[in-house]
Formats: C-alpha cells, structure tokens, sequence
C-alpha cells in the first residue's frame, strides 16, 4: 500500500480550511484516510500551518510521500527539509 501525505478540502463554500491526513496513494480526496497530522488555513490575515511534528516526522520515516502542497506547508513548519526529487 503506497501512502500519500495530503491535504483534505473541510468548510464551507468560499471559506475553506484543509486537513493534513495521510492516506493510501488510492484513496479519493476527502475519502478514507489512516490519520491525521494537522490542518492549514490558508484564509484570513495569516495562515495558519498547525501539524503535529513527531507525526509527520514518524511517517517521512515510514516512507510516506508528501503532495508538492504538503511538502512546502512541512517546509515552513520546519519539518521536511530536503527537496523532492
């Protein structure tokens, strides 16, 4: 099973708000995932990156590929600091 670091599209129309899950590569967007490592709102004055790193970190481990998205959002919460091939 080939898992897969990415964001999950949550709130309302206009207003949205997305859920850093890891998930099998398979899997459709806002379906099953394995488990959540944080949330990004990317609306409002700033946006705001709130992940849970020991989580994130186990799973690079275990050999999860981030989405491009993901990778950058892990950058700057200090996470994932080499570049994807």
């Amino acid at each position: 099973m080939a898992v897969r670091m990415r964001l999950r599209r949550v709130g309302r129309k206009h207003q949205p708000a997305f859920r850093i899950v890891v998930a099998d590569s398979e899997a459709p967007r806002d379906g099953r995932f394995v488990e959540l490592i944080g949330h990004y709102y990317p609306r409002g004055k700033r946006e705001q990156i709130e992940l849970d790193k020991e989580k994130a970190l186990a799973w690079l481990a275990r050999g999860a590929t981030p989405s491009e998205t993901v990778a950058s959002l892990l950058r700057k919460a200090g996470c994932f600091a080499a570049d994807l091939p």
